[in-house]
């Protein structure tokens, strides 16, 4: 029987590394190791007092400060990281791909499932859309500070290359307490065409987040996605 993950949280008490935290109690291919907090909510303040261990990997939905301090430690400890911040800079991104040549990385907007088979719908299109108008539009709860979300970025990046045509700048929805909802519009003047995607919780993030961490661990170094996973995983299934 292979060996647990050994899953370090870091922003373990922000509202998905507290759903993370809660799937780790019972989940049987990877486990709490120790969880991070900067505020000082948790196990550590701090990922300089976390000893490297073997199996681990780094969980990470914090901020892009905490996020920069983490990247920097799993270059230290040749731990593989995971990582669903959002706001980063283009700078943020350069480090992540220098770093991915020496540790196994996966970055991701978004973690559930369904968002990735949102991606996969837009990937089928595989054609130009110049009649209708495209439009995405995001919806989040009041307390989200970045818009338009990490999601509908890539959403709009994918459909603007699977398709070559430029995109308005996605439509941002601020207001109560919802988890995330995304909509592409496709219309003319005959017709409406939409893909929504609506998530009903945070668990779908955070499993999905666990889901790719344990698949993560014996990598070798690269840049992944969440669709690398999903697929590969979904292959050792069916095998």
């Amino acid at each position: 029987m292979a060996a647990k993950a050994e899953i370090i949280l870091v922003g373990a008490a922000g509202r998905v590394g507290r759903e993370i935290a809660s799937l780790l109690r019972k989940h049987k291919t990877a486990t709490l190791y120790t969880a991070v907090d900067h505020k000082g909510r948790a196990e550590a303040t701090s990922l300089d007092r976390v000893r490297p261990i073997k199996h681990a990997v780094v969980i990470d939905f914090s901020t892009p400060e905490s996020f920069r301090e983490c990247l920097k430690w799993c270059l230290e400890a040749n731990t593989p990281l995971v990582s669903g911040t959002t706001g980063l800079s283009p700078e943020d991104f350069k480090d992540l791909e220098k770093a991915s040549k020496k540790i196994p990385i996966l970055w991701s907007a978004n973690m559930s499932q369904g968002i990735n088979l949102f991606l996969n719908v837009i990937e089928s299109l595989g054609m130009k859309l110049d009649d209708y108008d495209l439009q995405i539009e995001e919806v989040h709860h009041s307390r989200k500070k970045d818009a338009p979300s990490g999601t509908a970025k890539i959403l709009r990046e994918r459909i603007e290359r699977v398709t070559g045509q430029k995109m308005p700048a996605p439509v941002s929805i601020r207001g109560g307490g919802v988890f995330g909802i995304h909509k592409l519009w496709m219309m003319n003047e005959d017709e409406i065409i939409t893909i929504e995607h609506s998530a009903l919780n945070r668990r779908v993030f955070a499993s999905g987040a666990v889901q790719v961490a344990t698949w993560l661990v014996g990598q070798k170094p690269g840049f992944y996605t969440m669709q690398d996973a999903l697929r590969k995983k979904r292959k050792k299934n069916n095998s």
